[in-house]
């Protein structure tokens, strides 16, 4: 009887188990899955005394998914909050709304120090050779780096 009493508790225990929801694992699309492959990487060149410094890095993941990286000694000054990140076709932030600004591809804002990561969708076109980082707020470069 015992025996039986004790496979019955077992035998429920398992399938009150089994009834569980499996737990979701949410991945950020935001960050690389997988390795991450630098195609090309450059280091920030600070303007306007901001302090800009670390690493640029262009590359995809193991899904062949695009991303800008910044590295851990990636830092600027962030009195204004932001800073915008673009890649551009050269160290000079050239504007021109008019025509969609061929120039210039915004890639979005950074506001931390350190590791940062910027999905690219689509991928970004080979004439943009630089990472510009610019203040809105001041109208002002903060630093570029070239990609090579």
């Amino acid at each position: 009887m015992k025996l039986n009493a004790l496979l019955l508790s077992l035998t429920l225990m398992a399938a009150l188990s089994a009834c569980e929801k499996e737990v979701e694992v949410i991945v950020d699309p935001t960050k690389p899955k997988g390795v991450f492959t630098v195609s090309k990487s450059g280091t920030f060149t600070e303007q306007n005394a901001t302090g800009s410094k670390g690493a640029a890095q262009l590359g995809t993941d193991t899904d062949g998914i695009q991303f800008l990286k910044f590295g851990s000694d990636f830092s600027t000054t962030f009195a204004t909050g932001t800073v915008t990140v673009y890649l551009s076709t050269s160290m000079t932030f050239t504007p021109d709304p008019g025509n969609g600004n061929p120039l210039l591809r915004l890639v979005g804002p950074v506001s931390k120090a350190g590791e940062n990561f910027f999905r690219l969708d689509p991928m970004a076109e080979t004439k943009f050779t630089h990472v510009i980082l610019w203040c809105g707020s001041a109208n002002v470069p903060f630093g570029y780096a070239k990609l090579q």
